[in-house]
């Protein structure tokens, strides 16, 4: 009688699917590195915090700046439209 491969002495079926298992959490584990470490280089670019120098890096928007002071009351809208038009007639 044939045994196709199943042996008394082997690892039989509980070990092949035990080995099949560990395969999927080992390459689940590296794609997971791979794309935790692509996201977090992707990040770096898009904040202008790597590789950025601050002779290199570029002047933030005033009227931006000006808008987020206005929001956390740090100046009051008088102030704002005073610094805001100063802005525009400036070259």
């Amino acid at each position: 009688m044939m045994n196709y491969g199943y042996t008394h002495n082997g690892w039989g079926v509980g070990g092949w699917l035990l080995m099949f298992l560990m395969m999927i959490v080992f390459w689940g584990a590296v794609v997971w590195i791979v794309v935790t470490f692509v996201r977090q280089r992707d990040h770096h670019h898009h904040d202008g915090s790597a590789g950025v120098s601050p002779a290199t890096a570029p002047f933030p928007d005033p009227f931006k700046i000006l808008d987020e002071r206005l929001a956390k009351g740090d100046i009051d809208v008088e102030e704002y439209e005073k610094r805001r038009t100063a802005l525009r007639s400036s070259p």
